[in-house]
């Protein structure tokens, strides 16, 4: 009897743009000040991709390169490419697809998935599906935003959060229990009008009103955004937990979306996690949306070991939320 078939993370990738925006940076646009964004969000600094033509897709090609750097394997060797993001090159063709001609990855297959900041754990879960099916060997699943493109830097409500970036892993097969063990997602339309882009799609295509409305800006009503995620992230996390047979120390890392360090804070809590087991870069890149799970794989990689436990989750727009539970392959 065959082995059941796992999707491990087999290397990461990231990718964030050398420009950086301080607090220092935004007292000068917006009336705000270095201590209170601190204080209430755990922000210092972003980074901003610069460049004429510079997009989504510019972040993701560097981001899957020094994935495939590190694993040794040429990007003609990826099946499929699923890019996380809501900042889109364009409303088609999809970036990942964009993407896979830039990197010269002509065997692979690739689309986007559109789930705000929670979109690279649907990602991952997208790709570990195919790697478990068994037609697909090598997978490579980004999560990628360029937010200071939707950005309104006259809004002191939203300015201060965003920043842009790319990272990335590569989902291969496993028998030995490694990878990608169980997910929890869910979504609730409802809260749509809570965080949105109010024009730009079908349902208010783009037109001199729209733009001068500036209704293809990120628009949030903060409160009831940070009502919802601390409850939202907290309580499937711990259900994670609870549906594994798992406690807090069972877990070596929380790698949670980088929203805002108070809901960050709470989910720790919430899982009985001391807060020297927490990944935390948003004091460094904001809030990168899709891009901020992995930036954190990224940075932390060398820290984790073979046999770790991992619980991701996030909690994004539309309202989107998740956990995922991951056994470190490596």
């Amino acid at each position: 009897m065959s082995k059941k078939i796992t999707a491990a993370i087999t290397a990461v990738g990231g990718y964030v743009p050398p420009d950086k925006l301080t607090n220092f940076d935004l007292e000068k646009m917006v009336d705000t000040n270095d201590e209170w964004i601190r204080t209430r969000t755990g922000v210092e600094e972003r980074r901003i991709l610069k460049g004429e033509g510079k997009a989504t897709s510019d972040m993701v090609v560097p981001a899957v390169q020094d994935l495939c750097k590190k694993r040794g394997i040429d990007p003609m060797e990826i099946d499929c490419l699923i890019v996380g993001t809501v900042t889109p090159d364009m409303v088609f063709p999809a970036t990942a697809n964009i993407a896979c001609d830039k990197l010269g990855a002509k065997n692979a297959w690739g689309f986007d998935v559109s789930a705000a900041c929670s979109g690279f754990l649907y990602t991952l879960t997208l790709g570990a599906t195919l790697i478990e099916s068994g037609r697909y060997k090598k997978v490579v699943v980004c999560g990628a935003d360029k937010m200071s493109a939707i950005v309104d830097y006259t809004d002191r409500s939203t300015c201060i959060l965003f920043g842009d970036g790319a990272g990335a892993v590569l989902l291969e097969p496993n028998e030995e229990g490694y990878g990608i063990l169980d997910s929890i997602l869910r979504s609730d339309g409802s809260g749509c009008q809570y965080l949105q882009m109010k024009a730009g799609g079908s349902k208010k295509p783009a037109s001199i009103e729209t733009v001068m409305a500036k209704e293809h800006f990120i628009y949030q009503e903060g409160q009831a955004v940070f009502k919802f995620a601390v409850k939202g992230m907290a309580d499937v996390s711990a259900e994670l937990l609870e549906k594994n047979h798992l406690t807090g120390d069972d877990i070596a890392w929380l790698v949670p979306h980088q929203a805002n360090k108070r809901i960050i804070d709470a989910t720790a809590n919430r899982m009985g996690l001391s807060h020297d087991k927490v990944m935390l870069n948003i004091q460094r890149y904001g809030n990168t949306t899709s891009g901020t799970i992995p930036l954190c794989l990224w940075e932390w990689e060398k820290q984790l070991h073979k046999g770790d436990n991992l619980v991701l989750a996030a909690f994004g727009g539309g309202f989107t939320w998740g956990a995922t539970l991951v056994k470190w392959a490596y």
